[in-house]
């Protein structure tokens, strides 16, 4: 992927008035006299360390989980990026014109997030309302703590948990606390009741850090891994104000100098391995635990292809089309 590229990528992600959330003049400002000038270079090297012959990592797996769930299912499935190609206004585009009127949406975020899960089915919703407003538009919830999701991840997982450890990390993707407190439409429990994420309310159902962590006490309660062998981290966050801590950079480096010997480090935020799993965990983030002190460091890859993972989304449509009327 050239700079060019990667800017181009970057400027309409951080455009995104979801991910970028500042009044349009200063988010502008900011992406386009701060971000934009030197991040695509960095960016493009970081993608250089991970590129595959076929392109980026992240689609190669994502045309081959669409293959595979394709596989059984009666109906299409079709394939978009929130960003990019092939973008959701032209995949929409071509559902529409086979004559579809109603869409199943699987964003594949577990949990929610107004930056990934809630981005994504706003544009779908945008398309259709201007370009295909016959259309009717059913969506996949989060599903961070569905017992077969669950499932998936551990099985998954189980091989490297076998293998051995002394500590397995938990390094979910960042969001500001902002977002957070935006996202409780109460206004009075994110980051206001104590433990609120274990304090039971309405809020959880768009708070992404109640939800990274039932997923994370689901885990390690099927795994059966005690409270002293797992911590939970949040990775790639932009500089400038808060975001959830502990930051998975800083806790990579306090653990090697801790003289922590054997580490696994899990991104179940990923459903696929991309940038943020192969070269920001497996790459830097091993590079800072050994420089640190540490023993053996293993990223344990996303989902990906595996079987049960297919077997869930499968499923999901299946129960959708029973739901569908003739």
């Amino acid at each position: 992927m050239s700079v060019k590229d990667v800017r181009r990528y970057l400027n309409e992600f951080l455009s995104d008035d979801r991910v970028l959330d500042s009044p349009k003049p200063i988010q502008q400002f900011v992406l386009k006299c701060f971000i934009l000038p030197n991040r695509p270079k960095k960016s493009a090297h970081a993608y250089s360390t991970i590129w595959q012959p076929e392109g980026s990592p992240l689609m190669i797996t994502s045309k081959r989980l669409q293959a595979l769930v394709q596989d059984g299912i009666s109906v299409p499935v079709e394939l978009a990026m929130r960003y990019g190609s092939p973008s959701i206004t032209d995949i929409l585009g071509r559902i529409a014109e086979t004559g579809v009127e109603k869409l199943f949406l699987i964003p594949l975020y577990p949990h929610y997030a107004m930056s990934s899960y809630e981005s994504v089915v706003v544009r779908v919703h945008e398309v259709v309302r201007n370009a295909h407003p016959s259309m009717r538009v059913t969506t996949l919830q989060p599903f961070y703590d569905d017992p077969e999701y669950i499932e998936a991840l551990y099985e998954s997982a189980k091989p490297d948990l076998d293998a051995g450890y002394d500590l397995l990390l938990f390094s979910y993707h960042g969001i500001p606390v902002r977002h957070l407190r935006k996202a409780d439409s109460s206004r009075a429990h994110c980051q206001i009741v104590p433990d609120c994420c274990h304090t039971c309310s309405p809020a959880h159902a768009t708070c992404y850090r109640a939800q990274v962590v039932k997923t994370t006490e689901a885990f390690v309660r099927r795994a059966g891994i005690p409270k002293e062998k797992w911590l939970l981290s949040f990775q790639s966050r932009l500089a400038g104000e808060p975001w959830l801590q502990p930051y998975t950079d800083h806790e990579l480096e306090r653990l090697g100098k801790a003289g922590v010997k054997r580490l696994l480090v899990m991104t179940p935020a990923f459903v696929s391995d991309c940038l943020e799993t192969l070269e920001e965990i497996a790459m830097t983030g091993r590079k800072t635990f050994l420089e640190a002190g540490g023993g053996s460091f293993k990223q344990i890859p996303c989902m990906n292809e595996y079987p049960l993972w297919v077997d869930f989304l499968q499923k999901r449509i299946q129960q959708w089309l029973a739901s569908v009327p003739a």
